[in-house]
């Protein structure tokens, strides 16, 4: 199972993204822990793998609310590359932060060690713009494709809860990051378990 996500999240980036530097970061992806890793701690697909079927899940949730939102010419709004890079990479910033370490449980009665996972960044430099960073050091965003990364957290950014309105004047600007925060809570919430 977690090889055939592998193998659909290389299919649909390599035919959808076909951007100056695209094949070198595909090639960093394939060298860390994306095809592995969790996509959270305990929130949603914290399981192995968990990572990559998020993406997957909020790039097709994201064709689907584009499609819906702007009829049978949405991809005079943004093109099929555009939705691909935002909705497989915008949580490339979790690659390599996660660990697996040993807490004891009890099970039936008895005390067990069950792996758990912990979140370590090495790179603090935030959640959506650290996404940013890592996909322009490889290839060039459009403005869009940028504010729909950083923003895809929406009110659960850190920079939201401090009452900054930037947020709001993003969604209002590039309203295809407002669509991207809907399908990545869809994908989390409706399409996603904590485990498996």
């Amino acid at each position: 199972m977690q090889q055939e996500i592998k193998e659909k999240f290389i299919k649909l980036f390599k035919d959808n993204i076909k951007r100056d530097g695209s094949d070198k970061l595909l090639d960093w992806l394939i060298k860390t822990d994306f095809f592995t890793a969790p996509a959270s701690t305990k929130f949603h697909s914290a399981y192995e793998g968990g990572l990559c079927e998020h993406s997957i899940n909020a790039y097709e949730r994201y064709l689907k609310l584009v499609k819906n939102e702007y009829g049978e010419n949405w991809n005079e709004i943004i093109s099929e590359e555009s939705i691909a890079i935002i909705g497989l990479l915008h949580d490339i910033c979790k690659v390599n932060c996660y660990k697996t370490e040993l807490r004891n449980v009890k099970v039936d009665g008895n005390w067990v060690q069950k792996p758990y996972y912990t979140y370590e960044d090495n790179l603090p430099y935030g959640h959506g713009e650290k996404s940013v960073y890592i996909i322009t050091g490889f290839m060039k965003l459009t403005r869009d494709e940028a504010m729909a990364i950083n923003w895809h957290m929406g009110g659960f950014d850190a920079r939201v809860r401090n009452g900054a309105s930037l947020l709001s004047d993003a969604f209002y600007l590039h309203p295809l990051s407002l669509l991207f925060h809907i399908a990545d809570l869809q994908a989390t919430y409706l399409d996603e378990t904590t485990e498996k």
